[in-house]
């Protein structure tokens, strides 16, 4: 059995977000996209924690899935796509992301921690006692000032079967090594309770690669998951599973042990994440929005990290952060570890070539297409070969898959905050499609 997880998202609680963003809509989109785990999301929220425990029941021990009534209800994404397959039920897992906001060694420190937890009566109890701390109907990602230490200790003394993982480790702003309020290690974070940290995220401008540059990156599992704010945005970050076993200590044992074991020795294991292109994400180089200067580490040393527009200093990006942390060239790659694949959305793949918008009715009319006839979208992007793609879709989308699979992609880096810009097909190719995508 083989299986893609996504373990970060949020709900229609939290800010920024979608108010699609339901567990009726997330179920559904996860089939389209071919994740079978889904994080609940939010789960310290009293108004999604309510309509968890209303609409999702006991599956395997320690998950979850949507009550068969609801399941069986009206497919609401504005009737694009019919049910691919109900017998495919998704399931989920109970999780929720928190902001540590807090001061220590004389720095304001801003952590985002994912907590994982076995039962609806862990979370119980666990939001009883941070609601003592904090607000928690303000949002459904809470900010609270509270260590992220003792975040670790409260949760692991109510269930050491919970799990704590910190959230988008590189990026500079909330993150347990951004470059603006973050620390330079997990012992310097946690202390004593760094022992109990098995894995961390590595958000969209950072890939494994690039962590395993680090001593830290090294000592951990690294998982990836899309922090989506709406459904659409679901596993553009993943987890791809392997094993005989599907429930919830499985899969956190899974994470806990990593690369280091046998495929022989566990009942399920990680094989691989998925990843956005590094470069891609909004904080990968330096830089400074207000003034649109984006800069690489080396650009950045020589005008002292401050902007050459406004004299205003640069925010640091993650590539730059990592080249501070990193023991090891770039290029390096530990024994046993997991590996990944860097993938780019499919309606940004069938957009370029085309040569129309993301959202535009010829891209969603060929989306849907790809869809129906194989089935989700991890399919079409990882599994379907040449030939049966240009079977049923124009050979540039077919040809974009295979150049994504291939990594042969140029990027344009983000930087504070800005998305970095994907191009599959260079600059001739594009004035050729360019064409046939006016004719489609």
């Amino acid at each position: 059995m083989k299986f893609i997880a996504d373990f970060h998202l949020h709900s229609k609680y939290s800010r920024a977000t979608s108010p699609k963003s339901d567990l009726e809509n997330f179920d559904k989109w996860a089939k389209i996209k071919g994740i079978k785990v889904l994080g609940a999301g939010d789960f310290t929220h009293p108004e999604w924690f309510k309509e968890l425990k209303e609409k999702l029941e006991p599956a395997e021990p320690g998950l979850y899935r949507l009550k068969s009534e609801i399941r069986n209800s009206k497919f609401e994404t504005n009737s694009k796509f019919q049910i691919l397959n109900s017998k495919d039920e998704t399931r989920f897992i109970l999780t929720t992301e928190i902001s540590c906001i807090y001061s220590k060694k004389n720095r304001v420190r801003k952590i985002h921690i994912i907590v994982f937890s076995p039962s609806f009566e862990i979370v119980e109890k666990v939001n009883a006692y941070l609601g003592c701390i904090g607000n928690l109907k303000s949002d459904g990602r809470p900010i609270l000032g509270l260590d992220a230490k003792e975040l670790a200790k409260i949760v692991l003394n109510i269930s050491e079967d919970c799990l704590i993982v910190p959230a988008h480790l590189m990026t500079p702003w909330f993150s347990l090594f951004g470059s603006k309020s973050g620390f330079d290690s997990l012992q310097e974070c946690f202390e004593e309770y760094s022992k109990y940290i098995f894995a961390g995220e590595t958000g969209l401008s950072a890939d494994p690669k690039m962590l395993w540059q680090m001593p830290d990156g090294r000592k951990i599992t690294l998982i990836s998951n899309s922090d989506a704010h709406s459904p659409a945005k679901l596993g553009r970050e993943a987890n791809v599973f392997e094993g005989n076993e599907l429930n919830y200590q499985s899969i956190i044992n899974g994470i806990k042990r990593g690369g280091r074991t046998s495929a022989n020795s566990v009942n399920l294991r990680l094989i691989y994440t998925l990843e956005f292109f590094p470069e891609e994400g909004k904080y990968h180089y330096d830089g400074h929005r207000p003034c649109g200067i984006s800069l690489s580490p080396a650009e950045s040393k020589k005008y002292n990290n401050i902007c050459p527009n406004c004299g205003k200093p640069l925010t640091i990006g993650v590539l730059n952060r990592v080249e501070q942390l990193a023991d090891r060239p770039e290029g390096f790659k530990p024994e046993n570890a997991i590996p990944f694949k860097s993938l780019v959305p499919l309606e940004e793949i069938i957009a370029e070539a085309i040569g129309r918008g993301v959202g535009t009715i010829g891209v969603d009319k060929e989306y849907k297409n790809l869809i129906e006839k194989f089935g989700n979208e991890f399919k079409v992007l990882l599994d379907v070969p040449r030939q049966d793609l240009e079977a049923v879709t124009l050979p540039e989308i077919a040809e974009g898959i295979i150049k994504v699979r291939e990594g042969k992609v140029f990027i344009e880096p983000g930087y504070d905050g800005v998305y970095g810009k994907v191009r599959i097909f260079s600059k001739g190719e594009q004035k050729n499609l360019s064409k046939q995508g006016a004719l489609f």
